[in-house]
């Protein structure tokens, strides 16, 4: 086989169901050997938006995801991406054309480094320079990729090994002596837990995205069971536990309830499960959790001990761990615990204030309500990754896709035509904010194009609205450069209210969509919500919808940063 034939051919063996990707000079040859497959390709508009729908791919199926970009500004294009999968620990392999390898090194057209690049971004890299070392990189690919703590890897191929000829086979098994992922718990430290949580009288489970990665949902639910614990998820781990159980926490953090973060503060023992204790999640560290012993169990032994400092660390395979913990722990009843909790969540529940106008909280719960909380959900970044975090009430993983480590706007609306291609059967919506659905809108031409019935339930506060919110408590108003109504006959500093503002807002989202041959909708008042997105779900193929939300509705609470949890704004929006 040339190496291009044989990319594919490694392609069918890993059975990847769809590509996405741009061609280019440098991959010329990868393309024609795609024309002669039958491996389905997705030709999105932007390279940032092949490697989100490759992220969302993986997300929603649990497989490895795959985009594919030519040399220099192809591969470069892609960086944002591969750091959105590597900060959430998401499969994704990117393969990269290459000037030839005796050009290397001499500034030719369209070259850069993107080994170089990517090093800080990725799990692993390779710069392929010999066609007979190409099967067994490709096979190490997919193999790093999907194993142990997931992540991306780049495969960067120059076009003369692209062109070469190997009679080496792909091979079906790999093995790498310095790279063995733990996946069996020490049963030793598995036995600590379960005599911890049997000596605790106020035990939370603190869930992240690794209990997602690991398919551990069904056990981690089952842990909860037997010891009768509440339980706390993290952005990327929405879904783990249904979140309309009476012990259900939701998410804890910054913007995460006032009952999980009580808990988190009052907790004398405190299990983590398959999280990384980032700054979101604790605020000020020296005062996270200060009363809880804390267990910490995690694939990643570098995550154990890197943030926060834990008592019984477990480093193995979520699922086999909690398989393991789950034969010997002992039933709890925690009925004193609970009813603290209960109060708790009966006192300060997730609230908002209905005023007239569209309130973005009332459009996510009646978004949940209408898909009957089965759809596929995907985020931008801001307050719209916020509300949708809080109001939508999560039963089941793999239906939230967000960017939670990087937080990069554009994300969502890739990711969910890479959702929806992974899950034809499913409703996939985007929820955004108006700001960063257009650092993406382009993928509109993809989604008419391949019939990819994707939703877009764009929240419109016609400025940067987690900016803008921050600007508002923390920067006196000085609302610099969040306001997307300003043009050039704006004052230089405005304090004009919306109300007040004669500028127009541009783009027109209805006739956008219409330019893409989409379907585009318009809500202004409560009443219409409902309505309008009855519509949208009826509606066949892509759908943009736009809400006029309130300009300065803010996301409540709110733990300033280097606060502790348990310093929460709490003002009603």
């Amino acid at each position: 086989m040339t190496g291009a034939e044989m990319i594919i051919h490694a392609l069918k063996q890993e059975k990847v169901r769809a590509v996405f990707g741009y061609p280019g000079g440098q991959v010329l040859d990868i393309f024609d050997a795609l024309y002669k497959s039958d491996i389905p390709f997705y030709l999105t508009r932007h390279e940032q938006g092949a490697a989100h729908a490759a992220d969302g791919f993986a997300r929603a199926s649990g497989e490895v995801g795959v985009c594919l970009a030519t040399s220099g500004p192809g591969a470069t294009n892609l960086v944002t991406g591969l750091a959105t999968a590597h900060m959430d620990s998401i499969p994704v392999v990117a393969i990269t054309g290459q000037v030839p390898t005796q050009l290397i090194g001499n500034d030719a057209f369209q070259e850069v480094d993107i080994v170089g690049i990517s090093r800080p971004i990725t799990k692993h890299n390779y710069l392929v320079s010999n066609i007979n070392d190409l099967p067994r990189i490709l096979k190490l690919a997919f193999y790093i990729a999907r194993t142990g703590r997931p992540g991306p890897v780049l495969v960067d191929i120059p076009k003369d090994v692209q062109r070469a000829s190997t009679t080496l086979p792909y091979p079906d098994k790999i093995e790498i002596p310095s790279y063995k992922p733990t996946m069996k718990g020490h049963q030793p430290q598995i036995v600590k837990v379960a005599k911890a949580i049997a000596d605790s009288k106020k035990t939370v489970i603190y869930a992240g995205g690794g209990v997602i990665s690991s398919d551990a949902s069904q056990e981690l639910r089952e842990l909860a069971k037997i010891i009768n614990a509440p339980v706390t998820t993290t952005l990327m781990g929405l879904g783990i536990y249904p979140e309309t159980e009476k012990n259900a926490l939701k998410m804890l953090g910054m913007h995460g309830t006032e009952y999980a973060n009580y808990a988190i503060q009052e907790a004398d023992l405190l299990i983590a499960i398959g999280a990384r204790f980032d700054d979101r999640i604790t605020g000020k560290v020296d005062k996270f959790a200060p009363n809880a012993h804390i267990i910490h169990i995690d694939i990643d032994p570098t995550s154990i001990r890197k943030n926060v400092e834990v008592d019984i660390p477990v480093v193995g395979d979520i699922k086999h761990v909690l398989q393991e913990l789950n034969k010997i722990v002992e039933p709890k009843e925690n009925k004193e615990w609970l009813e603290t909790i209960y109060t708790w969540k009966k006192n300060h529940p997730l609230r908002y204030k209905k005023n007239g106008h569209i309130k973005p909280q009332y459009v996510i719960e009646q978004v949940a309500e209408l898909t009957e909380r089965k759809a596929v959900i995907t985020t931008e970044v801001g307050q719209n990754q916020m509300w949708t975090a809080q109001f939508y009430n999560f039963i089941n993983p793999r239906t939230f896709l967000s960017s939670g480590g990087l937080g990069t706007m554009g994300y969502g609306f890739p990711a969910a035509i890479g959702a929806q291609v992974a899950c034809p059967d499913k409703i996939v919506i985007d929820i955004a904010g108006d700001g960063s659905i257009q650092m993406n809108i382009q993928e509109l031409a993809t989604a008419v194009l391949y019939q990819i019935p994707v939703k877009i339930v764009i929240l419109n506060n016609h400025s940067l609205g987690m900016v803008r919110q921050w600007q508002a408590i923390f920067y006196d108003r000085r609302f610099s450069s969040t306001c997307l109504l300003k043009n050039a006959q704006c004052p230089e500093h405005c304090n004009q209210t919306e109300e007040s503002c004669p500028a127009k807002y541009v783009p027109n989202f209805v006739k956008l969509a219409e330019a893409y041959g989409a379907t585009g909708l318009y809500a202004d008042k409560e009443e219409q919500v409902v309505p309008t997105l009855k519509k949208m779900l009826e509606t066949p193929g892509p759908v943009i919808v736009e809400f006029a939300i309130e300009a300065e509705e803010n996301v409540y609470p709110m733990v300033p940063a280097g606060a502790p949890l348990n310093e929460m704004i709490r003002g009603i929006a």
